[in-house]
């Protein structure tokens, strides 16, 4: 009876902890607050990945920078810090040129065309993803960019000398092009940024917009549909290889489903956004064709740097992207 009882006890244990062990935590890092539509999409990503797996992998998501700031999330998820992450792809513009074609302006404007320029260059992104040890799982844009100014602008010159926010080295390099004063400021520190006056004026989607309140600081919103960066969720690839073959396939079937989500919501979120700054009183305005002109130009030439910058890669992906235009 006695040996009964300690098989029984062993029993219950060896199962307890096989259990114990069975289940994978994972944290991932996000740079946007709970309520923005990338955050909310990652969120029920993590629960699709709950359900699918029966509970094995379990994702924490942590918002609004808490666990890590924007450019640090990247080199956690690659250092194994961070099991899994959110990026913004044109963050890291000056560690690889693939990253940076997120942020060239003017050249995939709607969503359409964002689609298409995204798997035009999704071979090169994996393999550079797959390089540093990490593998992109899917990809949401932001909706379409414009100019938030506290000025009225009708071309370029207006834009002159203004404290414009970078947070990306493309954003920094339209204001270097445009004769503006960079200023540094990531998602989570641009409402003060605003309310302190270090920002006058930056690039941005409606989202951005309103879940920072720049409403309160600048009331003109210039509709330019300059270009629409994507964050990606980027996962460890020893993080990802070491769970079971059931389990990436629960991760890698939440992550298609939350890709056509992301996208569908962005473009829905757009028009949203534009109503609720509007009743914020932000006016929404169309560019001047003279402040199109300057813009485009620009756009024109950080193409052609990067197209330089990329090379045979870069010239493959602006091929492909152009081809998939070209049909109908």
């Amino acid at each position: 009876m006695q040996r009964r009882l300690f098989s029984a006890t062993a029993l219950v244990l060896a199962l307890s902890a096989t259990g114990s062990f069975a289940q994978t935590k994972w944290d991932l890092p996000a740079a946007y607050p709970a309520t923005n539509f990338h955050t909310e999409n990652l969120t029920q990503f993590a629960k699709d990945v709950d359900a699918a797996s029966g509970g094995k992998l379990k994702i924490t998501v942590h918002a609004n920078a808490s666990l890590f700031k924007a450019p640090e999330i990247k080199r956690a998820v690659q250092g194994g810090q961070a099991q899994i992450g959110e990026v913004l792809l044109a963050n890291f513009a000056n560690e690889n040129p693939i990253y940076a074609l997120d942020g060239v302006p003017f050249l995939a404007t709607g969503y359409g065309d964002a689609l298409k320029l995204y798997e035009a260059s999704k071979p090169a992104m994996d393999k550079l993803l797959a390089a540093q040890g990490m593998k992109l799982l899917f990809t949401v844009p932001w909706p379409p960019q414009g100019i938030y100014s506290k000025r009225e602008i009708s071309s370029v010159a207006d834009l002159r000398g203004i404290k414009w926010r970078a947070y990306s080295p493309a954003t920094a390099k339209i204001a270097e092009l445009i004769g503006a004063q960079p200023v540094q400021i990531q998602a989570a520190e641009l409402s003060q940024a605003l309310a302190t006056g270090v920002v006058e004026s930056y690039m941005s989607s409606g989202s951005t917009g309103y879940d920072s309140k720049t409403y309160e600081h600048i009331k003109n919103w210039y509709d330019t549909q300059a270009w629409l960066p994507k964050n990606a969720v980027i996962v460890n690839l020893k993080s990802f290889n070491a769970l079971d073959a059931a389990t990436q396939a629960a991760v890698t079937k939440a992550a298609s489903t939350a890709e056509t989500r992301g996208w569908k919501i962005s473009q829905e979120k757009n028009d949203e956004y534009k109503k609720l700054l509007t009743a914020k009183g932000m006016k929404i305005l169309a560019p001047s064709p003279k402040l199109m002109a300057d813009m485009q130009q620009v756009g024109g030439i950080m193409l052609t740097d990067w197209q330089k910058a990329a090379g045979p890669d870069g010239a493959a992906i602006i091929a492909a992207y152009n081809k998939s235009r070209a049909k109908k």
